[in-house]
């Protein structure tokens, strides 16, 4: 490597070699003058992959998907201004979401700060609290001790974004002119870099980081092992609840191990990991969002335990049996330090990783553990399964956005990635697609759950996967991130999209707002008009129309999976229609499950 020109460009490669040896491989950059030095010391360095996104606010949600994919950081590099602030959105979810990211801000020379200077905001603390850590980083400055402070900087927001919670970091570094690597005479004191070889090139062998931060850990301690155990022997009706996880690969499985080798329902959250490829017998219930509609069945199916672990789940019905069930033990198992009981129907917290947790317990000895044998409350909760199975198959004949998801799913072969947007397609999947055997990796924005920057997301999630992956988003959120496409033709991934395509905020209808004319459709339903063949044609980018009918939907992305490359399958349907249909579905469901439970003389 030829030697720095000025002090900037010594700064950013410094800055720039820690993250690679801290493990960072991908960024996205967002073009800019002010972050001249960090994107030339980025393009320079073979060890990144660089994705460039003109739209910082794709960008953002770019460089989560990569960090949601991977479970590594991956970074985006902004200019200065209002660039950062683009950012705002994808930082929240990321925090929310606890997904790692790295945010690069380049910001003006103190002197120009407040002081009517072009293009200067105040972006100290810029993303307030949804940060993990903020460091406001010294000016580029020629000192051994300078440099080697950056250096352990670098490995320090890599393990704060990395950690227990995972989230964003955000490090807002000025630049002083010149920004391009022009010879600056005097600014690095002849052989400065031979005679500090740290501080400018880093540890000797190349790959170790100046500091290795171990990662936080929550490891759940004997004791606490022992305590659960015993609770577990002593419950004849346990169930274990997941909502979704940020490590759903991991933990996932652990779930399924548990559940299978002692004996307890699994309500698994689509995007807990814990819903598709169990091995066989795996007490995973299937369409428990519908068959807890039921009175009846949140009566007969009340728990004498709940052992919960991540996020809220996404079913409504499922929260609200929850939320009902008093007096009932609920104990809720997460290592990350953040409170997740908003239903304040907890009685007690352990602040330990889940995953490690219930695979030790899961690791010992099979069965109940001292309680009666609990196959009458497996075969409980598998009746109602199959009795919702039965209505489904006899009742979702006529398509609506439900069957859109069910076909999709089954078209996804083992192994395959589904990315699930927020709004009616997450709800639409955790209520009508059943538990497989095949592998299913689910992915989704449940962090703050908006409908923005999904497109970006998907193509992040891509990028750092490998296997077919299908995208599944609604016409609100496919419009909201139309920019994302830019990267997406760029890229040519190997991604589908489904757009469900009802002209509007179709979740509305869905609501009592509905009844409420003539504000609800403009306000809220919000119909557009949109083409979108004319949209793909914008980007360059394949675009097939889809009637809705399930055995359609299955073979068209089947096809488009089969065929690579990025496509949009545009699948129309009527909101109004939608939810009628998803009323009378969930009625059959609640008929058949309240029938097979009467017969069974359950109570």
């Amino acid at each position: 490597m030829t030697p720095a020109a000025n002090r900037n460009q010594l700064w950013a490669r410094a800055l720039v070699d820690e993250l690679a040896r801290a493990g960072v491989t991908d960024v996205v950059v967002s073009p800019g003058s002010r972050s001249t030095p960090l994107v030339l010391a980025f393009a320079g360095d073979p060890r990144f992959r660089i994705t460039v996104q003109v739209d910082e606010r794709c960008g953002g949600f770019l460089a989560l998907g990569m960090g949601r994919g991977s479970g590594r950081p991956a970074v985006v590099v902004t200019t200065s201004g209002t660039a950062g602030a683009n950012l705002y959105p994808a930082v929240v979810e990321a925090s929310q979401g606890e997904v790692p990211l790295l945010v690069l801000t380049a910001d003006r020379p103190h002197a120009l700060r407040d002081s009517d200077a072009n293009q200067a905001i105040d972006q100290v603390r810029l993303f307030g609290p949804f940060v993990r850590a903020f460091h406001e980083v010294a000016p580029p400055t020629v000192e051994d001790g300078a440099l080697r402070h950056l250096r352990m900087l670098v490995g320090r927001a890599v393990a704060s974004a990395s950690g227990v919670p995972a989230g964003p970091v955000h490090l807002n570094l000025p630049f002083q002119k010149p920004l391009e690597p022009t010879p600056v005479p005097g600014d690095i004191p002849e052989g400065f870099e031979k005679e500090h070889p740290l501080a400018a090139s880093g540890r000797p062998d190349g790959e170790a980081p100046f500091v290795r931060v171990a990662p936080r850990t929550s490891q759940p301690s004997e004791a606490e092992v022992a305590w659960l155990e015993e609770l577990l022997a002593g419950a004849h009706r346990p169930v274990l609840v997941a909502g979704p996880l940020t490590a759903s690969d991991r933990v996932g499985s652990a779930l399924q191990r548990f559940a299978l080798r002692k004996e307890v329902p699994l309500l698994a959250d689509p995007l807990s990991g814990g819903r598709y490829g169990a091995a066989e017998g795996t007490p995973v219930t299937a369409f428990h969002d519908l068959v807890l509609r039921s009175p009846y069945a949140r009566k007969a199916l009340r728990p004498d335990l709940v052992i919960r672990v991540g996020s809220s789940p996404t079913s409504a019905s499922v929260l609200g049996w929850l939320g009902g069930l008093g007096g009932v033990r609920q104990v809720v198992v997460d290592g990350g330090g953040r409170w997740k009981d908003h239903l304040a129907v907890a009685s007690d917290m352990l602040p330990v990783d889940p995953g490690e947790l219930l695979d030790r317990i899961g690791r010992g000895s099979t069965g109940t553990g001292g309680a009666a044998s609990r196959q009458p409350w497996l075969e409980l909760w598998q009746s109602v399964g199959e009795a919702a199975a039965r209505a489904l198959e006899e009742d979702m004949g006529d398509p609506f956005e439900g069957t859109v998801l069910a076909a999709t799913a089954r078209a996804i072969p083992d192994g395959g990635e589904l990315y699930i947007s927020s709004s009616m397609p997450v709800r639409d999947l955790d209520a009508f697609v059943p538990p497989r055997p095949q592998r299913l990796a689910v992915r989704g924005n449940r962090g703050a759950s908006g409908i923005d920057g999904i497109v970006s997301t998907a193509l992040g999630v891509r990028l750092a996967t490998t296997g077919p992956m299908v995208a599944v988003l609604g016409d609100l959120a496919f419009y909201h991130d139309m920019n994302g496409l830019l990267a997406v033709r760029n890229s040519w991934p190997d991604l589908v999209f489904v757009v469900i395509q009802n002209d509007g905020g179709g979740i509305f209808h869905l609501l009592p707002i509905r009844e409420h004319e003539p504000a609800f459709t403009p306000y809220f339903a919000t119909p557009h008009g949109l083409d979108f063949a004319r949209v793909a044609a914008v980007y360059d980018l394949p675009h097939r129309l889809v009637p809705a009918g399930a055995d359609t939907v299955e073979s068209e992305v089947a096809r488009a999976l089969e065929a690579g490359g990025p496509w949009i399958l545009e699948v129309r349907t009527d909101r109004e229609e939608n939810r009628r249909r998803h009323e009378e579905v969930q009625a059959a469901v609640v008929a058949r499950v309240q029938a097979v439970l009467e017969d069974a003389g359950a109570d």
